[in-house]
């Protein structure tokens, strides 16, 4: 299983950016996805994340401002990002949980300047 992430870059505190994952494989197989992200010194955290079922959950520092989506067509997950502020910079990790193994995509670089 290979997570792809990409759509990171810079972008200005109050514009938008999407984030993508797409999966190799097909992303129904998966109880659970999500977005994590690391800044420089700090732990990985929960973004935002999808259950199998279509439920979402995501931290309260992006709640109203980040919103995390599916296309099951497309076997990709999204994260869409609006009105970013400079905290939200870091290294944005695809997650994928499956019935028994969990898959991290490769990061892309999110970084927010004000």
């Amino acid at each position: 299983v290979q997570l792809q992430a990409s759509g990171g870059g810079l972008v200005q505190a109050g514009g938008s950016l999407r984030l993508s994952c797409a999966a190799s494989v097909n992303i129904a197989s998966f109880n659970y996805m999500a977005w994590y992200r690391q800044a420089p010194g700090k732990q990985r955290d929960l973004v935002a994340g999808l259950t199998g079922g279509g439920s979402t959950n995501s931290a309260d520092s992006v709640k109203g401002r980040f919103t995390i989506s599916r296309d099951g067509a497309e076997n990709t997950v999204y994260l869409q990002m609006n009105s970013p502020k400079p905290e939200d910079t870091a290294i944005y990790y695809c997650h994928a949980r499956g019935a028994i193994r969990q898959y991290w995509g490769q990061g892309t670089q999110v970084t927010v300047s004000s």
